[in-house]
């Protein structure tokens, strides 16, 4: 029998593949990864049958409420494991035809690029550029307009098939903690595989393609929906302002008033000061920093380091997801083992720009080592100068224990 949608099994299963590699948790069937691979090859025929027929229809997705450092709060969509996989097929049939016309200064979930690469481009035009606009865009993801969005798409496809699918994920709605539905007139799900690339083709075209066209002069640095643009003047900023502001109102999206702000991106070369002069992208600020020259002479430079937030968001997660000190039952390498996939890929991607800046933070981590050893040895029980000692001559004898000892140089105020 002739399918109406011609969709190959093999995409499917290559989509598969793609989301179990990524793990990931249940969604609102409870079905994780294994549950579903119990009874693989029908369950992805299943997925094939009905996307192909035209009667998938998506399961309501759960959502998870992530508190944010700001003291508001992020609302997740949890998918199932059988619509991450439908979600990837759609992705993987549409990404070609959109990703080689997004612009080349968007960064977020793009194969091939990174926030390192946008960040790194920041900071590189921050030298050449004396002013800043730091954009936020009011609840983003949740105030896409559905219809704006399927008007987007359907600039880069006329596939019936991706269609459909869309704008049956844009108003699938949304399953609270309690179990009720909530209907979506707006938004789409952040944790879904599709939204990011919906999200990309809807500020290509209300942003990228428009700065392109209307401002090619000014240039920027977009990661989803966080963006960074370059002026020469403060006027030129306060006017990039007010045009951005004007443009993102008409694709029904708004600027949020506190969090968007113009800074100067002081150094030893520029004059004046301004009552902002520094902002953060990604986790890292750039802020005027004592930098030295080839020459060893001493100047300061308008640059990126790890910033507080991040900074607070590690020793926050030290002590309530890990709690090193409470954990006594552990000995020191099975402590390294619980740490150290965590401080790697934190140190993977904070120390890529001013690694220096890192060594105050992670030294957090031995003195959360100390007091474990106080708790945990009788004879440093009150003796912190002694657990410090302790911890050093262990690092001695293990330099490469801890994933932060190789780059952290060992210090006497840990204790």
């Amino acid at each position: 029998m002739t399918k109406p949608f011609q969709i190959s099994k093999q995409i499917v299963w290559e989509a598969y593949l793609q989301v179990k590699s990524r793990k990931g948790s249940a969604g609102v069937d409870a079905q994780s990864v294994e549950d579903f691979e119990r009874d693989l090859k029908k369950n992805l025929y299943r997925i094939w049958n009905r996307m192909s027929s035209g009667t998938y229809f998506p399961p309501p997705v759960l959502q998870v409420v992530i508190p944010k450092r700001d003291g508001g709060e992020r609302k997740l969509g949890v998918p199932t494991i059988s619509d991450r996989i439908a979600q990837t097929v759609v992705k993987k049939a549409l990404e070609p035809s959109v990703e080689p016309r997004f612009h080349r200064d968007s960064y977020g979930y793009r194969p091939g690029r990174s926030a390192h690469d946008a960040v790194g481009r920041a900071r590189e035009r921050c030298w050449k550029f004396n002013w800043v606009l730091d954009l936020d865009i009011e609840s983003f993801f949740d105030t896409l307009d559905h219809a704006l969005v399927m008007r987007a798409v359907k600039r880069y496809t006329d596939c019936r098939w991706v269609l459909l699918y869309v704008e049956r994920w844009l108003t699938v709605p949304v399953q609270l903690q309690d179990g009720t539905l909530e209907q979506r007139t707006s938004g789409t799900p952040q944790g879904g595989v599709i939204s990011p690339l919906l999200a990309n083709i809807f500020l290509h075209l209300a942003f990228d393609q428009w700065m392109q066209d209307t401002h090619p002069e000014v240039p920027f640095e977009r990661y989803a929906d966080d963006v960074v643009v370059h002026c020469s003047t403060q006027a030129q900023a306060e006017r990039m302002q007010r045009s951005i502001e004007a443009r993102l109102g008409r694709c029904r999206l708004r600027v949020h008033p506190q969090k968007t702000k113009i800074a100067y991106c002081k150094d030893s070369n520029r004059r004046g000061s301004h009552s902002v002069e520094s902002f953060d992208f990604l986790g890292f600020t750039f802020r005027p920093r004592l930098a030295r020259n080839r020459r060893g002479v001493f100047f300061v430079s308008f640059s990126p380091a790890v910033s507080r937030r991040a900074a607070t968001a590690l020793r926050q997660e030290l002590r309530r997801s890990y709690g090193v000190p409470r954990r006594t039952g552990m000995d020191m390498d099975g402590l390294a083992r619980l740490l150290n996939p965590m401080l790697s890929g934190w140190i993977r991607y904070y120390a890529a720009f001013q690694p220096s800046a890192l060594h105050a933070i992670l030294r957090s981590v031995d003195r959360s080592l100390v007091l474990w050893a106080m708790r945990k040895y009788k004879r440093f029980k009150r003796a912190p100068v002694k657990a410090d000692r302790w911890l050093s001559r262990v690092r001695a004898r293990q330099p490469l224990l801890f994933a932060h000892w190789a780059l952290v140089k060992e210090s006497r105020s840990t204790g």
